[in-house]
């Protein structure tokens, strides 16, 4: 059984934005980063150009969902951040996920 935690500071997505390789589709951004840990590491941005709040936690609580089901998918000891772009506000569930794996073959991260 595999463990994540959050990223929750500031300095922590900055670290991931300015450090770690980025790829990108049509729904998201993913930031990956080593962390030198055992675990997984996973932050979730939505800004305020995707929607109203209701919308912004939504697409939050898809994106962890998502990555809760797969995560023994993917390889451990990495700080992820997920960017959601604007058009990740009409997707559901399985466009989701689908893009999650997606954008983890393109970072091979995935086992």
């Amino acid at each position: 059984m595999k463990f994540s935690e959050s990223l929750k500071k500031n300095h922590q997505f900055r670290t991931v934005f300015q450090k770690g390789r980025s790829r990108a589709d049509r729904y998201f951004v993913m930031y990956v980063l080593e962390n030198g840990e055992e675990y997984n590491r996973i932050g979730i941005s939505v800004s305020k150009k995707v929607g109203n709040s209701i919308v912004r936690h939504r697409v939050t609580r898809l994106v962890r969902e998502s990555y809760r089901l797969q995560e023994a998918m993917f390889n451990s000891g990495l700080d992820i951040v997920i960017v959601a772009r604007k058009s990740a506000a009409s997707v559901g569930f399985h466009e989701t996920e689908k893009s999650l794996l997606h954008l983890g073959k393109l970072h091979q991260i995935l086992l």
